[in-house]
């Protein structure tokens, strides 16, 4: 066989190869930000699957749920419907001579009811609290979710949401995602709440989807580079830009940082490494 076949040959096997790749990359981002029916089962985190499920999830995406609200709150509440970029349905719990209000926003694969923990805190602190569920999660519309970067619009109609109802004093507190897309909110709109408190945020989009790969024990290049760029052409963002981190420039008010430690990231499911919390006036 000649020179000139055999690297005709290798070319055209690396353009399969590279297809081959990118169709993984665009199925997997798919499943990772669209939600599949409620009744199916979740894909197990990384470390608790066989040899094959790995493979399966390597291959094909993992099988993600629709988040859906397993309990209501215990005190007297209001559902709230809010216009978006999508419906939004929040929960609004009042308590006598409150100091001010808290929004609270889940993370990732999560939902309002999931927070409601955090709720009962705040409440016992004095705070009203609107409990909100992401686009595509518990009782709001559609089944995407752009892992913060179209939430924070969504944080946005929130706090205006409260102050058009004459609420002054606004604190922001969000996890993972939550935290992401009240960072972004800050960054996009401007917006001025007394302040945050924001748990596990992540540092960039890029970062976050290579631990995923490095969980699983497999290098995050290529890979995460495709699946990063197919997962902002099927949501229509650019997700190369999409980092916390940088618009974390944008933050004026007083800010609380938590991060875990020994506890599980619910966006990356990677233990986080720098842990500590930190006030920031």
């Amino acid at each position: 066989m000649s020179l000139k076949k055999n690297i005709g040959y290798s070319l055209w096997g690396l353009l399969l190869i590279f297809i081959s790749m990118n169709v993984v990359a665009a199925l997997h981002s798919y499943k990772f930000t669209h939600f599949a029916n409620s009744d199916k089962p979740k894909t197990k985190n990384a470390e608790h699957l066989s040899l094959f499920g790995k493979i399966d999830a390597l291959l094909f995406g993992i099988s993600n749920p629709r988040p859906v609200n397993k309990k209501f709150p215990a005190h007297p509440f209001e559902t709230i419907r809010l216009k978006s970029n999508k419906e939004i349905e929040c929960w609004w719990i009042k308590t006598d001579n409150a100091k001010g209000s808290v929004i609270i926003f889940h993370g990732y694969s999560g939902e309002k009811s999931a927070m409601l923990d955090k709720a009962e805190e705040f409440l016992k602190l004095g705070y009203n609290t609107l409990l909100v569920d992401f686009m595509g999660c518990g009782g709001s519309e559609g089944n995407q979710t752009t892992i913060g970067f179209k939430e924070a619009e969504e944080v946005n109609t929130c706090f205006e949401f409260l102050k058009s109802k004459g609420e002054q004093k606004i604190i922001l507190f969000g996890t993972s995602m939550g935290a992401a897309a009240i960072i972004k909110s800050i960054n996009d709109y401007h917006i001025e709440p007394q302040g945050i408190i924001i748990e596990c945020p992540f540092g960039t989009m890029y970062k976050t989807i290579g631990s995923r790969f490095r969980q699983m024990g497999v290098p995050a290049f290529p890979m995460a580079a495709l699946l990063d760029f197919w997962g902002g052409v099927e949501n229509g963002f650019e997700a190369f830009g999409f980092s916390p981190a940088a618009y974390a420039r944008s933050i004026k008010n007083p800010v609380l940082l938590i991060q875990r430690q020994s506890e599980h990231n619910p966006l990356t499911r990677t233990s986080t490494s720098d842990c500590y919390i930190g006030f920031y006036a």
